[in-house]
């Protein structure tokens, strides 16, 4: 991370879309990959770098969905250089094979945006018994980035951009028991660990690999409605405030952003020159976020997403998981 101390901001601010952060930028020839490319916020932020010219993958679990959205971004951007390939994140063996092709195919690496996930889920578990969130959420996304970390450090000014979320305060990594096996299943405090991680993951990236040139950071998007939230149903979403009691079908509350919007952190991190050799950072509206105030649920961060002892110990408990499973 870079001695410069100083707050890393930029011109944009919540309302700032992710057209609009890359108007001005060309990203010709970077190869970039975004998990979850295809709906939702990964669609936004994959139609933003395609307009600014990088050579894009979307990196899918549904191939008909991530070909429609390839064919379309072509379409809307101009830009013909945008694949599709399959990758479940839930499946060590599709990440595995992913990764393995990728190698095979000599491509180069410049940025890597984990951002697909999953959110709030009833208790589901792998074979192995991992929590699904953690399972996904973390694990998949630390599996690839490990396996994609050579050809990541072989490019110039690599980035990895990790998708975390508010959510991250609702709990930190409980390390006696990760994968609720002896305390209740809550949904939300598996979501708040898995982004928990997710940040933790960016945070000791930065430790290992700056010296590298490698800049990793996390990201809160903000508030937006999206697929992601299939889970919770509209009385939930009433009591936390996400949708006003009565509110017409796709009314957003105060405080919520377009998916435009909230897909503008994610690419500031990916492309902002101001953010090269900053790492380790927890970022959102498009500038690097500072400590929540006590009782602060809407921005900042708190303490335990900027741990590096624990993001080293998480980083040493997920390689033992990964090792468990023969990755």
């Amino acid at each position: 991370m870079s001695n410069d101390t100083s707050r890393v901001t930029s011109r944009f601010n919540r309302k700032s879309t992710a057209l609009e952060v890359v108007e001005g930028l060309s990203l010709a020839g970077r190869h970039m990959l975004v998990t979850g490319g295809a709906s939702g916020l990964g669609l936004e932020t994959s139609r933003a770098l395609a307009k600014a010219g990088a050579t894009l993958t979307l990196a899918v679990r549904d191939m008909a969905q991530g070909d429609a959205a390839a064919t379309a971004l072509s379409g809307d951007t101009g830009n013909p250089n945008i694949r599709v390939a399959r990758l479940d994140l839930a499946d060590l063996a599709s990440v595995k094979q992913f990764a393995d092709d990728w190698r095979a195919r000599g491509e180069p690496l410049h940025v890597l945006v984990n951002n697909a996930g999953i959110m709030a889920c009833p208790l589901s578990r792998n074979t192995l018994g991992w929590e699904a969130q953690f399972a996904t959420n973390h694990l998949g996304h630390f599996a690839l980035t490990r396996a994609l970390l050579p050809v990541l450090l072989q490019s110039e000014a690599p980035r990895v951009v990790a998708l975390s979320s508010s959510g991250h305060r609702l709990s930190p990594i409980v390390f006696d028991d990760i994968h609720f096996q002896t305390r209740e299943y809550n949904k939300w405090k598996a979501y708040g660990q898995a982004k928990t991680a997710n940040a933790l993951m960016a945070l000791h990236l930065d430790t290992l690999h700056a010296k590298d040139g490698l800049t990793a950071n996390a990201v809160h998007p903000g508030g937006i409605r999206t697929g992601l939230s299939r889970h919770i149903t509209r009385e939930e979403m009433e009591a936390m405030g996400w949708v006003k009691p009565g509110a017409a079908p796709g009314e957003l509350p105060p405080g919520f952003k377009t998916p435009e919007q909230g897909a503008a952190t994610t690419v500031w991190a990916a492309t902002a020159p101001e953010l090269q050799g900053h790492g380790g950072l927890y970022l959102e509206d498009c500038n690097e976020a500072v400590p929540s105030p006590e009782g602060e649920r809407r921005y900042g961060y708190v303490a335990h997403v900027r741990d590096r002892d624990a993001a080293a110990r998480l980083w040493a408990v997920s390689e033992a998981m990964l090792a468990q499973a023969g990755f």
